[in-house]
């Protein structure tokens, strides 16, 4: 199979796995279990998100298709699902009055609220602003912010070659560790907070970057469970490396660098996964099931904090216990409902008719 004919499900499949993290990572605020430290860790998830972005994006890039057409077809892919899943989450998070106890519920405010219709919250660092909205709506001034930036960097990358672009991912990756050494060794004196979708921009363009190389077919082989691994044990050490009496000293270096450790270690699992795809090679990660979980990923990751949330409001935030675990699967399940729907009613229909506005476009230049 040729690298540019390969169809990558596995990566579709670990999509779902990323908005499981994710899924996680909230249901602490609502039903945490003894081990929720680690599910801190599901966070995390949004990073795959990102670069895995770049490489989809630069993967499927297609040098005939029109930057207007490009930028078309993204906005069809994210905007309507983030709208309706807007309106789903005001009534969950907003009040006009609210109670001090359901910290959750901002008060209204119509001029926040209106940044989240075309998806610029996201620049801003204050929570209220930040989190606005449908809280998990941020993430999306991020990829707005990388569509536009996509097609410069894309012409960037095509025109050197695979051994310059390999090199300029060891750059970016070094240029990211020498700005953090430079912070911790100053004790974070200069070091200024970056809004989101800037601070966010390497994650992306190191997807582009192995995206690229992956089309080229220029992909070491690497067993993904090595990074995938890697990663597990990285986060189940930064949640208990305490309790294993390893030097407190050395836990906060680790918990320092976390960001960028695990952006090696994603990075490794996507170009890993993709390499065996690519070969044919089975990878456990593309059953039929699972992928199809990786389609309505987006879907979910939109509608997922709001669900969660009105069990929050009707049972409370539940102390910690084992026996929250009941409480997973029946949030889940609510999500994934939800989630379908949007995907079958929202999701697809208006990118497929954009999509083919989008083709006349192509076909008038």
């Amino acid at each position: 199979m040729s690298a540019r004919n390969a169809a990558l499900d596995s990566l579709t499949g670990l999509r779902w796995w990323a908005a499981f993290a994710v899924f996680f990572f909230h249901m602490t605020a609502f039903a945490p279990i003894p081990i929720f430290p680690l599910f801190e860790y599901g966070n995390y998830g949004v990073m795959f998100f990102f670069i895995l972005s770049g490489f989809v994006l630069s993967w499927s890039w297609k040098a005939d298709l029109p930057v207007r057409a490009f930028y078309m077809r993204r906005f069809g892919r994210i905007w309507p699902s983030a709208f309706v899943a807007l309106l789903l989450a005001i009534p969950i998070f907003y009040s006009f009055n609210p109670d001090p106890a359901h910290w959750w519920v901002k008060p209204f405010d119509l001029g926040i609220l209106l940044l989240s219709v075309p998806l610029i919250q996201g620049w801003w660092l204050a929570p209220a602003i930040l989190f606005s909205g449908n809280p998990a709506a941020w993430t999306l001034t991020c990829e707005f912010f990388f569509y536009s930036l996509h097609p410069l960097f894309q012409r960037a990358y095509i025109r050197i070659s695979s051994q310059a672009v390999l090199i300029a991912l060891v750059a970016i990756f070094v240029g990211i560790l020498i700005v953090k050494s430079a912070c911790f060794a100053s004790g974070g004196q200069g070091c200024v907070p970056l809004p989101l979708p800037i601070e966010r921009l390497p994650e992306f363009v190191i997807g582009m970057g192995i995206g690229v190389l992956a089309k080229r077919g220029k992909l070491l082989r690497l067993s993904p469970w090595m990074p995938i691994a890697a990663l597990g044990v990285l986060f189940v050490y930064l949640s208990f490396g305490s309790a294993l009496a390893i030097p407190e000293s050395f836990i906060q270096l680790s918990l320092y660098f976390a960001n960028e450790m695990t952006l090696l270690l994603m990075a490794l699992t996507i170009a890993s996964v993709a390499q065996r795809d690519i070969s044919g090679m089975r990878t456990g990660f593309k059953s039929s099931w699972l992928v199809k979980l990786g389609e309505v990923s987006f879907a979910f990751y939109l509608v997922h904090a709001t669900v969660m949330y009105v069990f929050v409001d009707i049972f409370g935030q539940l102390d910690v216990s084992w026996k929250n675990l009941t409480w997973y699967p029946i949030v889940l399940v609510a999500g994934l409902v939800i989630a379908f729907a949007l995907h079958a009613w929202v999701e697809k229909p208006f990118e497929k008719k954009i999509r083919r506005f989008s083709d006349r476009i192509k076909l008038s230049q």
